[in-house]
């Protein structure tokens, strides 16, 4: 840089038009074809030169602004975006045989759909970093687990969730954390038992969503909640077996207790009477001192 600074100068010095001396200009040499006023363009790529870094290193922060823009806001591999106006950005990712969700979802999305793949769970923050997810289709998949916390973080934004045609059996009430947003869990071989029924008040979707679940099975199976939704059976009693299991065992429990103390007032009991019988026995082998009456008879009669 600094020889190349040097070189400028010495450039400028020497085709820089003389000083008005007062002496006749000294003549120059023009070339045919060539520029009649070549200082001024010497002094233009001057300028370009001295600059040139600058507007490297402003190319260069342009190109990676840009970089992690299209990083940030590009679509997911595999997945076909789309943006709308009002609606903003869709992927879709159906039917690509996806065993695993994809990572790279971008953070601007409004709508995911990856029906009809081959998803087996939703782990833990699967859907971490979309701030504005207010539709998500997970519906025709193989779908069997539900982790805790699988839809966190979506719960101020999601407003509608697909789930139906899966393989879920157990509702796991911890994956739907926060989250109050419309559900279809219909088309699932549902499980009902007493665990669904004590997790039904803590569950905050909308209420409509609930009679997707059908019963497929139930524990106990003779309740009456097969093959109808759970919330629209004639009241059913799940939990009945448990508490009567809890009934029995309590009463077994106080049973057990009751017996124990009547074993230890017998015991007691019987104890103090032995001690008591000996205590009499051992008083009776004591020899008897007479008494001062005695003598005195006896005294009175020798006279």
């Amino acid at each position: 840089m600094r020889r190349r600074g040097r070189t400028l100068k010495m450039l400028d010095s020497y085709l820089a038009p003389p000083l008005d001396t007062g002496s006749a200009p000294s003549p120059r040499l023009v070339f045919p074809g060539a520029c009649p006023y070549p200082t001024m363009h010497l002094l233009a790529s001057g300028w370009l030169l001295r600059h040139s870094v600058v507007m490297c290193l402003l190319l260069h922060c342009v190109v990676l602004m840009t970089c992690f823009h299209h990083a940030a806001t590009s679509c997911s591999q595999g997945c076909y975006c789309s943006e709308s106006d009002g609606h903003g950005k869709t992927v879709r990712c159906s039917n690509l045989r996806l065993t695993e969700i994809p990572q790279d979802l971008p953070n601007d999305t409004r709508r995911i759909y990856l029906d009809f793949n081959l998803l087996t769970e939703v782990p833990s923050n699967a859907f971490q970093g979309l701030p504005l997810l207010s539709e998500l289709d997970l519906s025709n998949n193989e779908l069997a687990k539900l982790e805790r916390g699988a839809f966190r973080s979506l719960g101020p934004s999601l407003t509608f969730l697909d789930l139906s045609s899966n393989k879920l059996v157990n509702f796991n009430s911890e994956a739907f954390e926060g989250l109050r947003a419309r559900a279809n869990l219909t088309n699932n071989p549902w499980h009902c038992d007493c665990s669904l029924q004590m997790s039904m008040p803590h569950i905050d979707l909308e209420p409509l969503s609930l009679t997707g679940i059908v019963c497929k099975t139930s524990d106990p199976p003779d309740v009456g909640a097969e093959g109808v939704p759970f919330l629209l059976a004639q009241d059913p009693d799940l939990c009945f077996v448990m508490k009567k299991t809890t009934d029995v065992a309590m009463l077994v429990t106080m049973f057990g207790w009751f017996t124990m103390v009547i074993s230890y007032l017998v015991y007691y009991v019987r104890h103090n009477t032995e001690d008591t019988r000996r205590h009499l026995e051992y008083l009776k082998s004591l020899p008897t001192k007479p008494g001062p009456s005695e003598a005195s008879s006896t005294v009175s009669t020798m006279v």
